[in-house]
This record gives C-alpha cells, structure tokens and sequence, in this order.
C-alpha cells in the first residue's frame, strides 16, 4: 500500500445522507481536504479523489473498482455486514468501524423503549391525538407498571451492552447477559450465558434486549421457536439489526399474542416498507433507526478516523480494525 500524502494534501470524502461530517471536521480545524457526498451520483462522481472515506449505509462493493486512491474506510456504523471484507482485500483497502462511538447511545434508546413500554407513553402519545383521558385503569394488564425488579436478557455485552447493562441494574432490574464467549466477563450482569443457553433463559425474561452484531449465529435468533419459549407478558426491544429478528415469525407472535410486543429501531429491510404490518401493529413500536443519532456523533467518529489515520501512517493496528 503506498503512503497516505501529508495531512494538506489528504482528500476525506464523507458520503451520508444526513450526517454533517465535513461541516464538523472543518469547525474543528482539520487540515485535511474535505469532501462530502450525500446521495449516489456525488459518491459516484467525487470517489475517485479520495484517500480516506467515511461511510455506512452509502457503501457499495463495487466502489473499490472506482476508488484507486482510496487506503481508509472508517465506517460511520458500529455494524460491518454491509461490507464485504474480500473486497477489501483485493484492493487493499483498510476498513474500521465505529464500535463504540454510539454505545452511550443505544444503551440510552433500549432503555428509553424500555421504559415507554411499561409506562406505555406509546398508548399515552397515541391516546393524546385521539383527545382521549384514559385514566387510571382497574384491569391490571392495561395498567402501567415498574421495571424495577423485572428480568431483562441482555444480547451482546460490547461496549453497547455493557453500558445497557450498567443503566439496566441502575433501574434495580435482574440482567442475564448473553455473549458469543462469556469466558469474556459479566459485564455486571447477574449472570452471563452463551448464545446456545437462550431456549432455557427465555422463559425467565420480561424484556429480551438485543444490541448484538448480525453475525451467523445471531440471524434468526429471535424465531418462531424463541418467541414461543417467552412468556406472553414479555416484551422484544431489539436495537442491533433487523435480520436478528425472523420478521416474518416476529409478525405472527406479535399477531397472536404469544409475546406481549416489540419495540424495534431495526427492521429486515429499511425504510419499512409501507405495507408493513409493522407499522399499524397496536404492540409493535418503531423508531426508525435512529437509536444511535445524537448530536456527539459526527464528532465521536471523527476522533476515530484521525486516530486511524495517524495508526495507518505509523503500521499501528487500526482501532476497531476489521480489514
């Protein structure tokens, strides 16, 4: 790999359709030369200039063929399956994500939903549009309810579940953590576990939280099987990706009230599609991805693409290396 030119002469490209990546990198005094794309035809159009590119949801695997100045992809997503690592090879080109830069986030979003759920803010939103008083509520299934107490399994414990765990036991809640290597630490959970104990942890959870990266093991966990295994007071939130989710089986447990509902910020194909039965679903709450968007973001990520410029340039390991 040739060198990556001096800081003056480096072209960054930020491809996003709504994050401000060159706006920020320029108020905070980047001398770098800074580029940015927000839809195909500038992508397109502007790549071939750049040395480093910032990207997520605009990837596509056949940019390389275009791109023969490119060295760095630091991913504005903390989620890598969109991109496929031969590619990467082939061209050599480095690719990092951004794992950790939004985990103060969704920990923030899961318990957010969470905590909407058993205070059904959802229904109160919903109900205020209608000009509807519910009221308080005699029957106890309609009525609002603590968390504290409550058993919530937490899906991955990264730097997002561990934090989600953190808030979770602030809230005096029992966690059981789940992980690909639970040899890797609790994370403060009550008790950790292997993907391969969730048919026997179900039945204990009122929440299942997922903020795991979609892997092999992980698509299709959440089925028609697990679900069944949930009691039907309990409660899907899933913020890692769709496709953990068989939405299919998610849509006919959520139809016949095998489980209480779900909150998702992820769905199999986004934007969910109109027809989806998701949307008009009276215990299925959606946020559109969104559980990661603050207005620290475009800054978080930064600090991580110039820390893995400098490591480029020193043969150092990137940070959150994937290629």
């Amino acid at each position: 790999m040739s060198p990556l030119p001096e800081d003056k002469d480096l072209t960054v490209l930020f491809a996003h359709v709504a994050y401000q990546g060159a706006a920020r990198a320029q108020a905070r005094g980047l001398s770098h030369r800074l580029l940015s794309a927000t839809n195909r035809e500038e992508l397109d159009r502007l790549i071939p200039e750049a040395d480093v590119l910032v990207v997520s949801g605009m990837w596509r695997n056949d940019l390389p063929k275009i791109a023969p100045r490119l060295k760095l992809v630091q991913s504005y997503s903390a989620g890598t399956d969109q991109y496929d690592r031969a590619v990467f090879r082939e061209h050599g080109i480095r690719l990092a994500s951004a794992a950790g830069a939004n985990a103060e986030a969704v920990a923030e979003h899961a318990v957010s939903l969470v905590l909407g759920i058993k205070r059904k803010l959802f229904i109160a939103r919903d109900d205020q549009h209608k000009a509807h008083w519910s009221g308080m509520k005699a029957d106890f299934a309609q009525r609002e309810d603590e968390i504290a107490g409550k058993t919530a399994i937490v899906v991955g414990m990264g730097r997002i579940g561990s934090r989600l765990i953190e808030l979770l036991k602030a809230f005096r809640m029992t966690v059981l953590g789940v992980r690909a290597n639970p040899a890797a630490g609790a994370e403060g959970a009550d008790e950790v576990h292997p993907l391969s104990a969730m048919p026997q942890l179900l039945p204990r959870a009122d929440f299942v939280v997922l903020v795991c990266p979609l892997t092999a093991e992980t698509t299709g966990l959440m089925n028609k099987a697990a679900f069944a295994a949930m009691k039907p007071s309990a409660w899907v939130v899933n913020c890692a990706r769709g496709k953990v989710c068989d939405e299919a089986d998610l849509i006919e447990a959520l139809r016949a009230r095998t489980i209480a509902g779900a909150a998702l910020d992820v769905t199999a194909v986004e934007p969910l599609p109109a027809d989806s039965p998701l949307w008009s679903l009276p215990n299925c709450f959606v946020t559109p991805h969104t559980a990661g968007e603050t207005c620290a973001y475009e800054d978080n990520v930064l600090d991580l693409m110039s820390e893995n410029i400098r490591r480029l340039r020193s043969g150092e390991p990137l940070a959150n290396q994937v290629v």
